[in-house]
């Protein structure tokens, strides 16, 4: 049976951002990472780019509305400093897309060449959602904690990544689409077997930090009971 401690580790994490309606120490950046991941990959798949993308662009524009979602959330409980980093990092990723749109559709002609160039572009990003939940990584080492790295984005980086790896072998052989998300999934393991390292023992790190307090708290009270 599951404490009350381990069933919260596994409730997603926007979930416990608006039950506190804090973000704590949750970072706003795989959402960020993804936002552009995802605007990057539904142009990669537009027929002037990539013809027979129809799947990079429909899956990629659905998780688009769900990224902006999530960061809306995130936006409505964040500090002032969290909002404005949030704020202008879409307006930085906002001026980057845009100008890679305008230098592809002028000056690259074909989409062999299209293909090529937001293909490379799209495997940086990809890469960079997939590792960006690691950034949080030192914190778990140090703290031996998972409360701030969230299990379901970790378990979709992998399971994300190992469907478009398989969907890059199976459909006409798309060697952007599984350079990216082939790292991705070995980053997605990576991290599931952090969060197996360290979940149990942020648990019990947990349980002993109360037990010091209430301790504590106790000889503060009770200070000839204690000596007794």
């Amino acid at each position: 049976m599951l404490t009350e401690k381990k069933c919260d580790l596994f409730r997603p994490t926007f979930y416990k951002i608006i039950k506190k309606k804090a973000v704590e120490e949750f970072k706003p950046d795989p959402y960020i990472a993804t936002v552009l991941n995802c605007a990057f990959w539904v142009f990669y798949g537009m027929p002037f780019v990539h013809p027979n993308s129809l799947l990079v662009v429909t899956i990629n524009g659905i998780g688009l509305v769900f990224e902006f979602v999530y960061l809306t959330i995130f936006f409505i409980y964040a500090t002032n400093k969290g909002r404005k980093k949030v704020v202008l990092y879409l307006i930085v990723e906002v001026i980057l897309f845009a100008a890679i749109v305008l230098v592809t559709m002028l000056a690259l002609h074909g989409t062999i060449r299209r293909s090529l160039i937001v293909g490379v572009l799209c495997d940086i990003f990809n890469v960079m959602m997939y590792v960006s939940p690691l950034t949080i990584m030192a914190k778990v080492i140090k703290t031996k904690s998972v409360k701030y790295m969230p299990f379901w984005l970790s378990l979709a980086n992998f399971l994300n990544g190992l469907c478009w790896t398989t969907y890059a072998l199976i459909h006409p052989f798309d060697i952007y689409v599984l350079i990216s998300n082939s790292i991705g999934a070995v980053s997605g393991l990576v991290q599931l077997i952090l969060y197996a390292c360290y979940c149990c023992r942020g648990e019990n790190n947990d349980d002993n930090d109360e037990l010091k307090k209430s301790t504590e708290l106790q000889a503060t009270a009770f200070p000839h009971d204690i000596e007794a």
